[in-house]
């Protein structure tokens, strides 16, 4: 179901660790960003846009992981972008034949096992390097690359609507999580990557994280806040104070903390 959260804006909610796809209508169609994770999913989005009498012009996804790179031929034949970095980053992963079947593997861990489509997954246009504004018909969307989390991860800024598409950043249930194989230094993207979006928090009135509940006025600055001291914390070797870990964890989140316990090990190393 869609959910109004802004003028223009709307976020499909997947039960899926609770994925944000969103909408943004514009003057002919809909701009549709990390659109996900099950079938099942995908058909209520397609089936909410129609009652809407809404189509797709195009596609965006913060960053290369799977579940931000998926689509449904219903949506249609219509450019599908990411930054350059970011379709780089899954052109090379999709170069090997076996890549599709490892995520399908990994799927098998989750409740949502052989409910995810994974046959249209990855066929993102790269933006020229530096682009700074989605090229589309609808409102101005800029895009706020940096190197945190993934390649080429992007958060988008609606600038008339006051809008701040966050990837999987600056979440209430996911503490930062670091870029370890191609990062020189994870800790410093992440630092760079906050200021970036510190940046763009007093025009956001509404932050929208790719995992993770809407967040109202404010929000956007408290939870950059809030992710960054849970960063200065790793850097330092502290036990960070954050209620995502340990025993505040949201029912059914208490997993982040082995994340959290994995990530503390690597930096004490």
């Amino acid at each position: 179901m869609l959910t109004r959260v802004a003028e223009g804006v709307l976020v499909h909610e997947s039960m899926f660790v609770q994925s944000n796809a969103v909408v943004v209508r514009g003057p002919d169609g809909v701009l549709l960003v990390d659109p996900g994770v099950t079938g099942a999913e995908l058909g209520c989005l397609v089936d909410d846009l129609a009652e809407l009498g809404q189509t797709v012009v195009a596609g965006f996804s913060t960053h290369p992981h799977w579940d931000h790179v998926l689509w449904d031929a219903r949506f249609g034949d219509v450019p599908r972008y990411g930054t350059a970095r970011c379709a780089a980053a899954i052109r090379e992963e999709l170069s090997d034949a076996g890549a599709k079947d490892r995520i399908a593997d990994h799927l098998l861990e989750t409740e949502i096992a052989g409910q995810v489509p994974l046959d249209l997954l990855g066929l993102v246009a790269g933006l020229p390097a530096g682009a700074t504004v989605i090229p589309w018909d609808g409102p101005r969307v800029r895009i706020i690359e940096h190197q945190a989390h993934a390649p080429g991860h992007a958060a988008l800024l609606i600038e008339d609507r006051g809008v701040l598409i966050a990837g999987d950043m600056v979440s209430d249930v996911l503490i930062p999580m670091f870029e370890f194989d191609e990062a020189a230094d994870p800790i410093g993207d992440y630092l760079t990557a906050l200021t970036l979006l510190e940046d763009v928090a007093d025009d956001a009135h509404v932050v929208i994280p790719g995992h993770g509940s809407v967040g109202g006025p404010g929000q956007a600055r408290a939870r950059i806040d809030r992710d960054r001291a849970y960063v200065l914390a790793l850097r330092d070797g502290r036990v960070p104070d954050d209620p995502r870990i340990g025993p505040a964890a949201k029912p059914g989140w208490e997993w982040v903390g082995d994340v959290h316990e994995g990530q503390f090990r690597r930096f004490a190393r």
